[in-house]
């Protein structure tokens, strides 16, 4: 067929090439084999060099049948095709533009270049569809392959790397687009057929999942300018748009790629109008498909969301369609419509210049970001924070939603979701940061500028009221003056002109005076002419009235009669006429001399008014972060790792810019360093390196200065726990040398006195100094004597503060800690003459006769110090008790001596008594401690020693002697035996040497007892609270001082007047809980009984020693347990959170929180010991909620409707129903209330009691399953019922579902044997407990014998004596060490 008969119709698919047309449609003839094809491809080439492009209408079947076997031809012969027919469309398109500007063109010869130009493209771009679905099998193929290799593996399969060949192809195929070719069609209509062959192409390559990399740039570039010049000269919008939907929803990784896109093609290419039909596309989608449609919603979401990042001008003409989406279903177009908006604000909608229009915009798209913080989802309400924090972080939120926009974000602090809470954190930090106010936020600071700057308004008010009045007041001649040049010359023109009759002003009825009053207003208003010409009308109407008459219209007499009216009395006319005339308030009104004053005075008003406002803005905002840092503070502790560290973020950001309620979440923070989170030690490493280690200096030496003020502030009042808190960061940022030696230079600098300071500055140097020697003990040993020397002087007074932070600093240069066995140099210490023990036992000696509040707290470190690191610190410690001792005999001598001994008995001070007391009590502390520690430490380590000494020198042969010894070795048996020998060696001290007659500390046991025994005699609040510390001191000795000592102890524990005494004797007993157990136990009781002290010092130190011991499992949890949970309303907030902390941790202890609700309800519900209805309430409500697992709420559900039969009052009914109404039921917990319906039917009458269990059926419903409602209905029924009718409404409701039951009996079996019927109820003898369980052992049925063992539930409240709690410490009534309290059974008497 020659090229002129013939017409390439463009295919739908390849196959269609080879099948018979229509008239003259070209028509493949043979496909050629594989073997002939290089051949025909070089006959193609040479044809190409003769005749160029036009030779492909020769040799067109060459080219299909090398796309027909493209899989299986060879590499090379696919790229010299690629490269041929690259090269035949370049050609082509570089002579087309002659082609096309040939007026003289035959249609033969278009018709040609129409078919050469159709089968060059198609054939081109069937080869690279070719090539790109072959590339993308290969790699779904090489999916598993690492990164390596990947690159060649796709080269050895093209030969070639074909991912950079794509982009000449579309370059080249754009330029051809670019020509202007309609003109090759008839009609210069180009065919749809055409633009689809080479759009499908650019939509096939997007489908590619490997477009979106960055390695593809150029080639999305190139598919972008593709496409954008389809639809600029081809019309492509509407298929271009439905495409993109279509893609849209069906590949995710195309969203950014598309997005750049339609961005190209809006910019470049000025087709704004695809934008607004792509966004009409998704606003038109159902709300109710979106919700169905994941993938598409979310390709959709993050198309819109990009696209407003990219070009958000052009999109918000289009954002009203999109509005319906934020009323529907699917959050995620809710978050992209909000991402739009806040776009639209951030880039388009921002600055002071906006028009009203745009000012409106704005408003409108804030208002919804605002509402839709409070929206159902909580990731929307999440991304509005996210949004709104880009918004204040860019400055273009307007100042007056600064107060509604961060009342939201403190609102969104109690949110459920962590999410909300972590982004609301945020969004405070971003306003802190990035305020317009000051960079100190503090009130005090910013309320005495605000109250200064509004006197000052006010005064500047009041000055210019009295200016207005004064301008009121001026000489109506002086004004007359001013605008008589004005008047003059608007007269003189009016003069020259023609006067012509105008409409009458003058009504018949009018008065001269009230003519001359609007003449006057209009001089006034400057309004000349029209006062003119009512002057000349009043002349004739008033011919003969004054002023009017006798005036003719020279110039001269009219400006003399408009004179007389403008300067006469004008306060009369406006009082009279105040309606018609009124005072002018014009700035004209006013003489031209004061017009310059008066604007400049109401400029200055005006700029006066906008400082007062921005002072009151500034603390409106400090205190809306003042209300946020004290919730955010509260967060501090949540279990979120992500949110404590946005919490600590906060409060770094807060304390930098000087708000004052930022330094107590800074200490606050501080625990946090004993995180087991990593990251959130990490964070408080953080906050504190950035806030306390990179002060602001000019030099080094003012940065460590700066360092070591911020620091010594943080000591001031600091506590014990906050001291130990610093010192472990401290000793953290030593080890890691972050610290400077120019600040340990300025610390001794400041402890020698070298630099003045105050001793409080000088006190907190040592405490630095000391933190720093945890992690290099040498900054304090090398400079040991110096510190001894500085801190330990001879003066007097001496500074026990100074020296109490002396002994602490040097007791860092040493480890505490029990010395290792393999350990094989022995512990730091220094011999008993070293000038540290002599100064401290003469500190201790000399001050012991003076009184001094800071002596026992000195000589308490004291003490501490010398047992760490003397050799044989016994001695020492023995002399400076002594030498304390003697200097009380010689006093209490002096005192009998002086006085008649025959008439008084000898007295000494009691400050004496309660320094010898408390310093016994530290020694024999310490000495225990030494025995324990150090002594046993130190036996071991030379046994370790010893025995590998004695082992290396043993003969081989010895070795493999005793194959007995040899087991024992392997077993660890020698070295147990070993560690209870000298385990049994300290027990053996302590108990029979220590407090034995000839020990210094014997001495002092009568002395001791004396005064715990006799408090009416010894009544000082500090000598009884020192002697009965020393006394638990004591008792931690020996078990059998203990043992004889423990009735006076809880005697006093219970009986004392003074909380410090009961508080100190809670901390003793529980220190002996933990050495005695078995001697403590069955005094535990009055441990639990001191949870309810009335002095809340001794509530709180009760509740963190039973915390203790609870949860190191050293005292047995028992009902009493109760008194703990009462600690959860208990009006002080650190005892309620310190009670929930002890709930939280227990409840990580298994069931332990769940073994224990029915002895804490039964109780807590008693009306003779409980608690009120309304705390009930809230103490079961927290212990509640730690039951999450299924089984746990079905067991309780089941004991809690059994415990209906036993309950006794209608508080009791109402407080077991609140108790089911708290438990998060399932199914299963529902049909445990059906089988057990019977025991609380009839107390449903009680209203309370039936709201509890409507509750129960509210929550069922929520989650409940189709097949469940069933049951669900039942049960509200006879709820119903009984609450209507009482229990014979079930008798009722029984026999009309008689039948349903049966029938439904039938149906399902399983359900029969799963739940029982309900018996009948005829009297009240069935309101009973439910038998023992031996009476259904020979029934036959198994569940029900199952069922009946299950309903059997008892209470050890029910079973414990009433008396257990009894505090009389009678004889007959003390425990005894091996009769321990137990409780009586009830199953015992009931048998």
């Amino acid at each position: 067929m020659s090229p002129q008969n013939f017409e390439f119709h463009l295919p739908l698919s390849p196959e269609e090439l080879l099948k018979s047309g229509g008239v003259n449609q070209y028509v493949v003839q043979e496909v050629l084999p594989i073997k002939y094809l290089p051949s025909q491809l070089r006959a193609f080439q040479s044809a190409f060099r003769a005749r160029g492009p036009l030779a492909m209408l020769e040799h067109f079947d060459t080219v299909y049948s090398i796309l027909h076997h493209f899989r299986s031809i060879d590499p090379g012969l696919k790229e010299d095709t690629l490269e041929f027919l690259i090269k035949v469309v370049s050609c082509h398109s570089q002579e087309l533009p002659s082609i096309l500007d040939d007026t003289t063109l035959s249609v033969s010869d278009r018709s040609a270049h129409l078919n050469a130009l159709k089968m060059n493209c198609y054939a081109l771009i069937r080869l690279l569809e070719s090539f790109e679905n072959m590339t993308s099998r290969t790699s779904l193929i090489n999916l598993e392959v690492g990164g390596k290799g990947k690159k060649a593996q796709a080269k050895a399969a093209h030969g070639f790397d074909w991912e950079e060949e794509r982009q000449p192809v579309l370059q080249l195929l754009t330029q051809l687009l670019q020509l202007d070719i309609r003109h090759l069609w008839n009609h210069s209509v180009i065919e749809e057929e055409f633009v689809s062959l080479v759009t499908g192409c650019c939509y096939r390559l997007l489908e590619n999942p490997t477009i979106s990399h960055q390695k593809n740039r150029p080639t999305r570039e190139a598919i972008a300018h593709l496409l954008g010049v389809a639809l600029v000269r081809y019309n492509h919008m509407l298929s271009a748009t439905v495409k993109i939907i279509q893609m849209l929803q069906h590949f995710e990784h195309l969203p950014s790629v598309l997005v750049a896109a339609v961005s190209l093609w809006a910019t470049d290419y000025g087709m704004k109008s695809i934008v607004g039909e792509i966004v009409r596309e998704i606003g038109q989608k159902c709300p109710q498909e979106l919700s169905r449609d994941t993938a598409g919603t979310k390709g959709f979401s993050a198309f819109l969301t990009e696209l407003a990042e990219r070009i958000p001008a052009i999109l918000m003409s289009s954002m009203c369609i999109l509005l319906d989406h934020l009323d529907g279903e699917n959050y995620m177009m809710r978050n992209a419509v909000l991402a739009a908006m806040a776009e639209v604000v951030l880039q388009v909608l921002k600055g002071d210049q906006l028009e009203e229009t745009a000012r409106e915009t704005r408003d409108q798209f804030l208002d919804i970001l605002q509402a839709h913080g409070h929206d159902v989802n909580s990731f929307v309400r999440s991304r509005v924070l996210q949004l709104f924090t880009r918004i204040v972080q860019q400055k273009v939120l307007p100042l007056t939603r600064f107060q509604a926009v961060m009342a939201l974000a403190v609102g969104r602090l109690a949110d459920k979701s962590v999410l909300v809470c972590k982004n609301a954190i945020q969004l405070l930090a971003s306003f802190v940061a990035n305020n317009p106010f000051s960079c100190k936020l503090s009130d005090t600071d910013l309320a005495g500028p605000l109250q200064k700057e509004t006197q000052k308004l006010q005064e500047m008010r009041a000055a210019q009221r009295q200016t207005a009045a004064a301008s009121a007041a001026l000489d109506p001649e002086e004004e007359w003056e001013a605008m008589l040049p004005e008047v003059k010359s608007t007269l003189q023109q009016f003069l020259e002109l023609p006067q012509e009759e105008g409409d009458q002003q003058i009504a018949d009825t009018e008065t001269v005076e009230e003519v001359k009053g609007r003449i006057r207003q209009l001089l006034a208003k400057a309004s000349y002419k029209q006062a003119i010409i009512l002057t000349r009308e009043a002349t004739g109407h008033f011919q003969e009235s004054e002023p009017f008459s006798h005036t003719d219209l020279e110039e001269t007499s009219f400006l003399n009669l408009l004179g007389i009216i403008f300067k006469g009395p004008a306060a009369s006319t406006q009082e009279s006429h105040g309606d018609t005339v009124p005072a002018p308030t014009d700035s004209k009104d006013t003489p031209s001399v004061s017009e310059p004053e008066v604007p400049q005075r109401s400029d200055e008003l005006v700029k006066q008014e906008m400082l007062v406002q921005y002072l009151q803005d500034a603390c409106s905002f400090s205190q809306k972060i003042t209300e946020a840092i004290s919730i955010i503070s509260k967060m501090m502790y949540e279990n979120t790792t992500t949110v404590v560290q946005e919490v600590i973020e906060f409060f770094v950001m807060v304390f930098q810019f000087g708000v004052p309620q930022a330094l107590f979440g800074v200490r606050r923070m501080l625990p946090l360093i004993w995180s087991k989170e990593p990251g959130v030690r990490e964070a408080v490493l953080n906050a504190y390196r950035q806030l306390y280690l990179s002060p602001k200096g000019d030099s080094a030496r003012a940065t460590a200065q700066a360092l070591v003020q911020n620091l010594s502030l943080l000591l001031v009042d600091a506590s014990v726990g906050t001291i130990q808190c610093l010192e472990e960061i401290l000793c953290e940022f030593v080890q890691k040398d972050e610290i400077k030696p120019a600040v340990t230079q300025l610390l001794w600098e400041r402890t020698t006195e070298k630099v003045p300071c105050s001793p409080l500055e000088r006190c907190s140097s040592v405490m630095l100094l000391g933190m720093m020697a945890r992690g290099k003990p040498e900054i304090i040993g090398s400079n040991l004597d110096t510190l001894v020397r500085v801190g330990l002087d001879e003066k007097f007074p001496q500074d026990y503060r100074l020296a109490q932070q002396v002994c602490l600093a040097i007791s860092n240069i040493s480890d505490r800690r029990k010395p290792s066995l393999g350990e094989r140099e022995p512990p730091f210490r220094l011999p008993q003459e070293h000038v540290l023990f002599e100064r401290l036992r003469e500190m201790v000696t000399k001050g012991f006769a003076h009184p001094h509040p800071l002596w026992i707290p000195f000589k308490e470190v004291a003490v501490s110090l010398t047992y760490q690191l003397a050799e044989g610190p016994e001695v020492i410690c023995a002399q400076m008790l002594q030498g304390c001792a003697k200097q009380a005999l010689e006093k209490l001598e002096k005192t009998t001596t002086e006085e008649d001994p025959k008439e008084t008995v000898p007295t000494l001070p009691t400050f004496l008594l309660m320094n010898l007391l408390s310093l016994a009590g530290d020694v024999a502390l310490q000495q225990l401690v030494h025995l324990e520690q150090a002594v046993s430490g130190e036996l071991g380590r030379r046994r370790v020693l010893r025995e590998e000494q004695e082992h290396r020198t043993k003969e081989p042969k010895e070795k493999n002697t005793s194959s007995e010894t040899t087991m024992e070795e392997e077993m660890g048996l020698v070295g147990a035996t070993a560690d209870d020998t000298e385990a049994e060696l300290i027990h053996s001290i302590c108990e029979k040497e220590l407090l034995d007659g000839n020990q210094v500390l014997a001495a002092f046991v009568p002395l001791l007892l004396k005064v715990c025994n006799n408090p009416g005699l010894y009544n000082d609040p500090a000598l009884c609270a020192a002697a009965s510390l020393a006394l638990g001191k004591f008792c931690m000795i020996s078990a059998s001082f203990c043992d004889s000592q423990l009735r006076l102890l809880f005697t006093m524990l219970e009986k004392s007047s003074l909380p410090t005494v009961r508080s100190n004797l809670m901390i003793a007993t529980g220190d002996l809980a933990i050495r005695f157990p078995n001697l403590v136990d069955p005094w535990t009781p009055h441990l639990y009984a001191r949870l309810r002290d009335p002095a809340q010092q001794v509530r709180r130190t009760a509740g963190l020693v039973m915390t203790h011991l609870i949860l190191k499992d050293m005292v047995k949890v028992k009902g009493q347990v109760s008194e703990m949970a009462v600690l959860l309303i208990d009006p002080v907030p650190q005892i309620g959170a310190l009670a929930k902390n002890f709930f939280n941790e227990l409840s990580h202890k298994g069931n332990a929180v769940y073994n224990l609700l029915p002895d804490i309800i039964s109780r807590l519900s008693d009306p003779e010991c409980g608690v009120e209805e309304e705390p009930f309430h809230t103490i079961m409500k927290q212990l509640l909620s730690y039951i999450t697992k299924d089984k746990q709420t079905e067991s309780l559900v089941e004991k809690l409707c059994h415990r209906f039969r036993t309950a006794r009052t209608e508080r009791q009914y109402r407080d077991l129903a609140y108790c089911v109404s708290q438990l998060p039921l399932t199914d299963k917990g529902l049909h445990k209330m059906l089988d057990n319906f019977d025991c609380f039917g009839d107390k449903l009458l009680d209203e309370s009691v039936f709201s509890a269990f409507l509750s129960v059926v509210g929550k069922l419903r929520r989650g409940a399953k189709p097949e469940g409602k069933a049951t669900i209905d039942e049960f509200e029924q006879k709820l119903r019922a009984c609450h209507t009718r009482g229990m014979d409404g079930i008798e009722e409701l029984e026999t009309g579902q008689e039948g349903s039951q049966q029938a439904l009996s039938a149906k399902k079996p399983s359900a029969v044997s799963r739940r029982q019927p309900l018996t009948s109820i005829d009297s009240d003898n069935d309101f009973v407990t439910p038998k023992p369980r031996r009476t259904n052992r020979h029934r036959p049925n198994t569940q029900q014998r199952k069922s009946k063992k299950k309903a059997k539930v008892v209470f050890s409240s029910d079973e414990s004596s009433e008396d257990e709690l009894s505090a009389e410490m009678t004889e007959e009534e003390t425990p005894k060490r091996t009769t321990p309290i137990r409780r009586s059974s009830a199953r015992r008497h009931r048998s």
